[in-house]
């Protein structure tokens, strides 16, 4: 009985590394695509997710008699009203897609319209949380899928140092057989990486700051897409000019913040509001 639960301990464990792991994309994988679709999704219960209050007592000060939990719900409605997953997920495609080189496959994947409309996900607030039914891809002409998913964002804190995280994999397969080609998956956290401190309160009163940490850790995976994606060893090949046009979701610059008028001490907080920043 020993044995056995042990090989399936190990069997879990294998499988669970091997859904973790990188797999380098070969330029020779690379020059048998023709038309690849791009899917970029967010995971069901992925975020935003506000991890600072809770995990960080260096602010129990600072929220007084405001519970920790109730602070972090707080901050997460804050966190929704920022970007909408949508935007988290176009972002994401879009910056990819638009920095490969022009040359095939990248000048002719399927119109990102087209694939839109079959995932039944054209012009609507929420992308699918599920994966789709990538079989829907084969009668737009397309051979391979390169996808994008997030599996895990929001805002966490660290002795009082916050910022946002992002996590998740890009993948490419094939239609046919689902062999995958290449496997990357991602872990970015501005704590981890020594950013400036976000802080939690200015979020609370200007939600567009999440946004724009956000768009800055995407714009780093992008980055990191786009170079697995143009391996070095292939024959490559001319741009045909056939993608459709994309644009990608610009951040929100916040406006100045008109000045604070000062406030009575020990002010009641507002219902669903959390205190306001330091001076």
């Amino acid at each position: 009985m020993v044995r056995s639960r042990s090989l399936l301990f190990a069997a879990v464990l294998v499988a669970f590394t091997a859904g973790c792991a990188s797999q380098r994309l070969s330029g020779a994988d690379l020059d048998r695509v023709q038309r690849p679709a791009f899917i970029s999704r967010i995971e069901d219960g992925a975020g935003p997710k506000s991890r600072v209050f809770q995990e960080d007592d260096a602010y129990s000060g600072k929220l007084k008699k405001l519970e920790p939990k109730e602070a972090d719900r707080r901050l997460t409605v804050k966190l929704q009203q920022a970007v909408t997953r949508f935007e988290l997920s176009e972002r994401l495609r879009v910056t990819t897609l638009s920095r490969l080189p022009e040359e095939a496959p990248w000048t002719d994947t399927v119109d990102p319209a087209r694939v839109a409309s079959a995932l039944e996900s054209f012009l609507v607030e929420e992308v699918p949380a599920n994966a789709p039914d990538y079989d829907l891809m084969a009668p737009l002409g397309a051979d391979t899928v390169v996808e994008f998913v997030i599996q895990d964002f929001g805002m966490r804190s660290e002795d009082g140092h916050a910022g946002a995280y992002l996590k998740g994999y890009g993948r490419m397969f094939r239609l046919d057989g689902r062999s995958e080609l290449w496997r990357r998956p991602f872990d970015l956290d501005a704590v981890e990486q020594k950013a400036p401190h976000l802080d939690p309160f200015k979020v609370g009163k200007e939600p567009e700051l999440f946004r724009l940490a956000m768009t800055e850790l995407l714009d780093k995976v992008a980055d990191m897409f786009v170079k697995d994606l143009t391996p070095q060893n292939r024959k490559g090949a001319a741009p045909t000019g056939n993608t459709a046009p994309d644009t990608v979701p610009s951040a929100v610059t916040p406006a100045p913040a008109p000045a604070a008028a000062p406030t009575p001490p020990e002010r009641q907080l507002p219902p669903g509001e959390l205190p306001d920043p330091d001076a």
